[in-house]
């Protein structure tokens, strides 16, 4: 960092940030993240909060273009309207060139925020991709989202800067990715006397910090051949119907995937988890048709939020 502040000129300027809800200020229970929940509204308020802190810290630090992917359930718990219009936000899910990533833009490296552990670790609200899974493994070893991401990335040298999460998923995203910048969030004493605007300040500063860090993890990019072990918590029939109509290999309630790259092995787990056949085969209309429930689905969200706003200013006038 300059004399006065700001980056200096070897910081990345472009940047990609990859949102999540467990692991942000307004997830305290599994149904805060939950599609349409009664406090689901809430919770993409305090995500959108996080996110705009530290984006708004990164460019003015100097940042050059970020562009932010919502990657939560639908891909719509961000609002538009609560984040920096300088900053472009990724809504929904897109086919390519990265499976649900998309077009990661010119950016040089990526910033984590509001991740989860890994299935089947003591994290707060810990899955990898879907809960629908208890366990992943890769190569025997557990794996959180945040490998497969980084490692999607690596081909156009985009390098992982920054995590953040609950302990735990800080814990593994430093093993996994040594000199990685992570900032926790506890919530272990709950919602009531969690102090969510010290912890954005908190958090937008160590992001900046993280930029001018000596260390940042080069290009995540693990050689093969791998072998995927994905255990399905409803037992071994769940795992029949997701394996059988690609092929994939099975022993009770895990399936196995094997590749020799990173990539392909991230694009078979994302068919095993999320697609059919039939869905892969009209993609696009696919995508759209569960675009359009997402976006449906952030419009309630806004005027749930503005009725509360309404009882609240209601009730000031009251008193």
């Amino acid at each position: 960092m300059t004399a006065d502040g700001r980056n200096g000129p070897n910081t990345p300027a472009h940047l990609l940030i990859i949102a999540d809800i467990e692991g942000s200020s307004g997830c305290w229970q599994y149904a805060d993240g939950v599609f349409l929940s009664p406090t689901w509204p809430q919770a993409c308020a305090a995500m959108t909060a996080d996110v705009n802190a530290v984006v708004r810290a990164l460019f003015d630090s100097g940042v050059k273009s970020i562009r932010i992917k919502d990657f939560h359930r639908t891909g719509y718990n961000l609002m538009r309207e609560g984040i920096d219009p300088r900053a472009t936000l990724v809504s929904g899910y897109h086919a390519g060139p990265f499976p649900g990533l998309g077009d990661p833009g010119p950016a040089q490296a990526a910033l984590f925020l509001g991740m989860h552990a890994a299935s089947g670790s003591r994290g707060f609200l810990a899955h990898t991709l879907t809960s629908r899974i208890s366990d992943l493994r890769i190569n025997s070893k557990r794996t959180a989202e945040l490998e497969l991401f980084a490692a999607a990335l690596a081909p156009l040298g985009i390098r992982p800067l920054f995590f953040s999460g609950c302990p735990v998923a800080c814990d593994q995203a430093a093993e996994c990715l040594p000199g990685i910048t992570t900032h926790p969030i506890s919530k272990e004493g709950g919602r009531a006397v969690f102090n969510s605007v010290a912890w954005r300040k908190g958090l937008a500063a160590a992001a900046v910090s993280a930029l001018n860090r000596p260390g940042i993890p080069r290009p995540y990019s693990p050689q093969g051949p791998f072998t995927a072990s994905v255990t399905f918590r409803d037992g071994h029939d769940a795992a029949r119907r997701h394996a059988a109509p690609w092929g994939f290999s099975r022993r009770g309630a895990t399936v196995m995937i094997a590749s020799e790259t990173y990539s392909d092995l991230y694009r078979q787990l994302v068919r095993l988890c999320y697609l059919s056949p039939l869905t892969e085969r009209f993609l696009p209309l696919s995508l759209r048709l569960f675009n359009l429930r997402g976006k449906l689905g952030l419009a309630w969200a806004r005027r749930q939020l503005a009725r509360h706003r309404g009882e609240e200013a209601s009730q000031g006038i009251d008193r």
